[in-house]
């Protein structure tokens, strides 16, 4: 068990760098929709939109690269300085040409060309820290990982403040600072605030930077570029997939609403978070694991083990979430205006459960080199949304949107398990896994759908679950908390 105690506080730290920072965002949901009106919100959230898919265009698949070949190679500062210049060389050219570009792109995105500029460099400094990183993740230091990512995002958080609410209060008793409250000051500032918390990121990790060795090696790079380009393809389809629903929402509903019906699904998008947390922190800790067990003989049935843990606390997160959403719309969503939308978390939380599901059953490709899988696969359901995204959105708007990114969640998750037992046969206690998630899914329709979250049924539906969860699996419980 001493690897699952390893795994479990690595884990626990890459939580922390993962959920506090992402709690500390959630907090500024409270804020956002109470300083923006609905449509003002749909608009920084269309923005951030397309910065999901440039990140991931900026990163193209080096990260995963540089874990395969750190643990691969013998010679790991070679693979650290070529994937580090690699990254440099492409961020620098980026810059280069979005700026030559900058007014085109504001005309094709209907985005103003202040927030752009502000944009394209923020773009930049997330790239440069990528490496940096990845490093610290592959050489075991979570702690420090973990305080540069909350500080990062601390500052995000408490310059967002300041710039939305006392910057704004000065300006009443300072006439000289009225300049600063133009219209649309607010969006300008929640991006001022993301780039002055970036550049403190790469501030940090500069060392990294002055030590390595420069060394470019163009047969590594080539054989990393090789392994790379599957991911890169898989994580264009990933930011269709998690995001570009509100940029079809924009484009295809009528333009007096469209933004509106972005800022309100936006919003209660968010409140699904608490998957989504759950699901990254755990794969930021497995990912490093999976990688550094492939050579163990008994690490198909590791796999296997980890996995059922997942599903047991997905299952029972997805299920507190249904019970009490109206309590976590009344504390974040203060607006009432964005209520409107909260039809839509059952679907978008399960839908992140079946991505965290899907993360973990792709350990297959991963691990034997089949990346070009993951692409397959990603790509497929990158189809599933955009074919149902310009099907249903027309008729049901932003409810269409979160049926489409369930339908290709769940699509990718059965069709990997699909494949993974053909090429790399892990022994999955299915029948567990899907009594945890039937039993989570049917509690919470039965709370949602049919007692609107009433509480004398939905808690007692909860601890039954939970109930069933300790009878089921004491005997391991009791071996992992004896450790």
């Amino acid at each position: 068990m001493g690897i699952f105690q390893k795994l479990f506080k690595q884990t626990f730290i890459y939580g922390m760098a993962t959920v506090l920072p992402r709690m500390l965002s959630f907090l500024l949901v409270p804020l956002y929709t109470d300083q923006l009106p609905t449509e003002e919100y749909g608009k920084v959230s269309i923005i951030f939109s397309y910065f999901v898919l440039f990140n991931v265009l900026l990163a193209y698949g080096m990260e995963t690269a540089f874990f395969r070949f750190f643990n691969k190679e013998s010679d790991k500062e070679k693979v650290v300085s070529t994937s580090a210049i690699s990254i440099a060389i492409s961020s620098l050219i980026f810059v280069a040409i979005a700026l030559l570009l900058k007014e085109q792109i504001s005309v094709w995105t209907d985005i103003k060309l202040e927030y752009i500029n502000l944009v394209i460099w923020i773009l930049l400094l997330d790239a440069l820290v990528i490496i940096p990183f990845s490093w610290l993740r592959a050489k075991e230091r979570p702690i420090r990982y973990a305080i540069i990512k909350i500080a990062n995002v601390a500052i995000n958080f408490g310059l967002n403040i300041f710039f939305l609410l006392y910057l704004k209060q000065l300006s009443f008793h300072f006439t000289a600072l009225d300049w600063i409250c133009k219209d649309d000051y607010e969006i300008s500032y929640i991006f001022i605030s993301n780039l002055i918390a970036s550049g403190f990121a790469l501030l940090v990790l500069l060392p990294f930077y002055t030590k390595i060795k420069y060394r470019f090696d163009r047969v590594l790079w080539k054989k990393m570029m090789k392994y790379a380009m599957p991911i890169l393809v898989a994580g264009i389809a990933y930011s269709i997939n998690e995001t570009f629903d509100r940029i079809l929402l924009d484009k295809l509903l009528p333009e007096n609403v469209a933004e509106h019906m972005v800022g309100v699904y936006s919003a209660c998008y968010k409140l699904a978070l608490f998957m989504t947390l759950f699901a990254t922190a755990f794969r930021l800790g497995i990912e490093p694991f999976f990688f550094n067990y492939v050579g163990n003989k008994n690490a198909p049935e590791t796999y296997a083990r980890i996995t059922k843990y997942f599903v047991i606390l997905g299952s029972f997160i997805f299920l507190f979430v249904i019970v009490f959403v109206h309590v976590l719309k009344i504390a974040f969503l203060r607006d009432t205006s964005y209520w409107e939308a909260v039809k839509i978390v059952p679907f978008i939380l399960l839908a992140n459960f079946c991505l965290g599901i899907y993360h973990n059953l792709s350990v297959w490709y991963k691990v034997t080199d089949r990346t070009k899988f993951g692409a397959y696969i990603s790509v497929f359901g990158a189809i599933i949304t955009l074919m149902l995204n310009f099907l249903l959105i027309p008729e049901y708007t932003y409810v269409g949107s979160a049926i489409a990114t369930l339908a290709a969640y769940g699509t990718m998750m059965v069709v990997s398990w699909y494949f993974g037992r053909k090429y790399y046969p892990i022994p999955y206690d299915l029948k567990k896994m899907g009594m945890y998630l039937g039993l989570s899914i049917s509690f919470s329709i039965i709370s949602f759908y049919v007692f609107d979250s009433n509480y004398i049924i939905s808690i007692p539906l909860l601890l039954v679950f939970l109930v069933i969860l300790y009878a089921s699996e004491k005997k391991e419980l009791k071996q992992i908390l004896k450790r």
